[in-house]
């Protein structure tokens, strides 16, 4: 698949983020509020365009989930982004909810594509185990778990899920799609203010990933599972009913990382390569669901 820009065309990078609450979800759906349709629809009111230009992200957030370092990309041509360019931003700030907004628009350098061309997503995950609750100020983005949490033992079963794997047993199935993902970075740290946040990093996430991971981890910080616990569900391959895919609200995509530039197009390619684990020495192994 060429990712080329067409002829007489310009791709433009745009840096975002946006409080899920009232959307559903990143991507556009028929007769729902997106984060997508709002922006598509303010771009073409601020560019005075009859027509839509399609925007690519680079991870499509389910509903209710929020983001601070959200990356898109759309193709928009050469003469309307010259007259445009320098009064975008703020135009798209006078245009958009409040609940969205635009920090960067800019050029974006040959072979960058927002969703092929990432090397990493790091989200967050925030939760209070107070026994007061959450902070009302806080309760849009906060969990509240109703159980103490052992921060080390939720520690301890995180680092046996880090690698590459097929991590189906906590993903919502896609026809067509993989689920063989490398987890780079999965920790949780208690704040000050008692609120515990989980960062999770990995190349790429498959659908309800996270918030699966985050169910399994809390049921081993509040005792109800051993610390060995989320990786054998891991090895089993399938779905296990005792775990929760836990509310979107505390989820925030917090940062997408890319390689340099002269490496854009080569990850491009790479990222739409069907993955694989490798085959084991016995002839085992698998690869990732159809």
């Amino acid at each position: 698949m060429s990712d080329e820009v067409e002829p007489g065309h310009v791709r433009v990078r745009l840096d975002l983020s946006y409080d899920g609450a009232e959307f559903s979800g990143w991507a556009k759906q028929t007769g729902r509020r997106t984060v997508q349709e709002e922006l598509e629809s303010a771009l073409r009111t601020v560019t005075r365009s009859e027509h839509t230009f399609e925007l690519t992200v680079a991870g499509r957030t389910d509903a209710g989930v929020h983001a601070r370092g959200q990356v898109a990309h759309v193709d928009l041509p050469a003469a309307l982004w010259a007259d445009h360019a320098d009064k975008l931003l703020r135009r798209l700030a006078g245009r958009l909810p409040k609940d969205v907004r635009v920090w960067r628009v800019a050029e974006a350098p040959y072979g960058f594509n927002a969703r092929f061309s990432a090397i990493w997503r790091r989200y967050a995950y925030r939760v209070s185990d107070h026994r007061g609750g959450v902070d009302p100020l806080l309760r849009s983005h906060v969990l509240w778990h109703d159980w103490d949490l052992d921060v080390d033992a939720m520690n301890e079963a995180s680092q046996l899920l880090l690698g590459e794997h097929d991590f189906a047993a906590y993903c919502k199935r896609r026809e067509g799609a993989t689920t063989i993902r490398t987890l780079q970075r999965l920790s949780w740290e208690r704040g000050e203010d008692g609120i515990v946040t989980g960062t999770v990093k990995a190349d790429a996430f498959c659908h309800n990933m996270v918030r699966s991971l985050v169910g399994a981890l809390l049921f081993v910080g509040d005792g109800h599972r051993a610390p060995d616990w989320p990786a054998k569900v891991l090895a089993a391959g399938v779905r296990d009913s005792a775990v929760h895919v836990v509310r979107p609200h505390g989820l925030t995509l917090e940062a997408v990382g890319y390689p340099a530039d002269e490496l854009l197009m080569e990850r491009n390619r790479q990222a739409r390569n069907r993955r694989t684990l490798p085959v084991l020495s016995d002839g085992g192994g698998a690869d990732g669901c159809c």
